[in-house]
């Protein structure tokens, strides 16, 4: 009878197995590779969240900020106001615990059944599709966060310059190589409602997620110290 041979491999260096001091190292590490850019703070809190969980330190240079974005954000969390997403993988990372703190939740349509029955009919994908309905339900006011699908994208700029979506912040970064740099180039040019996009290709759920619940924290904390 033929037995597995089962090894237990061991780290070369001891592990750290608490999740907050794995968090510390990890912030510290970033915080080192980056010494020296200058960056104000809340700037810096959402790259930093962003690169911690990508891994990937070109989002540092690839992040870019409406001058009026980081503020909005926080005043729309603080004012209890609704975030609409295009996925859920976005839907599941946000720290919705915090978010409800504040007054706020999160909205997905993706899955809904009457969304994909008109995407369908349409012939459109059910990405745009969810965000009309979104559009619908939420008129105005929110943050729309668009992760993954740069069709979501354009469907909602498309929308605000028809009159039926006003957002008060746009997290636009999706990720691909399909119409993905247009549409956030396109986003860019928006100066009536402000927005934090990515350059290039990258983007993606994790880092839509990463921003949010740096927004989240910087919220949080501008409520404590007002009290």
């Amino acid at each position: 009878m033929e037995t597995t041979d089962i090894r237990i491999i061991t780290p070369t260096i001891p592990m750290i197995l608490n999740p907050k001091e794995i968090t510390t190292q990890s912030f510290k590490i970033i915080e080192e590779k980056l010494r020296g850019r200058d960056f104000s703070s809340a700037t810096w809190s959402i790259i930093r969240q962003v690169i911690h969980a990508t891994a990937d330190f070109e989002f540092a240079d690839i992040l870019q900020f409406h001058p009026q974005a980081i503020d909005a954000g926080i005043a729309t969390i603080q004012a209890g106001q609704d975030i609409v997403v295009d996925v859920r993988m976005v839907e599941v990372g946000i720290d919705q615990i915090l978010l409800r703190t504040l007054g706020g939740k999160v909205h997905c349509f993706i899955t809904d059944p009457d969304v994909q029955k008109m995407a369908e009919s349409e012939g459109i994908t059910r990405s745009m599709m969810a965000i009309r309905k979104a559009a619908a339900l939420i008129s105005s006011g929110g943050i729309f966060v668009i992760g993954t699908a740069p069709t979501a994208l354009w469907e909602l700029m498309a929308l605000i310059q028809q009159g039926k979506a006003h957002p008060r912040l746009i997290i636009g970064v999706p990720v691909g190589f399909v119409s993905t740099v247009e549409s956030k180039e396109a986003l860019k040019k928006l100066t009536s409602i402000p927005w934090i996009t990515t350059s290039g290709f990258k983007g993606g759920s994790s880092v839509a997620v990463a921003i949010v619940n740096a927004l989240l924290k910087l919220a949080v904390e501008g409520e404590r110290t007002k009290k």
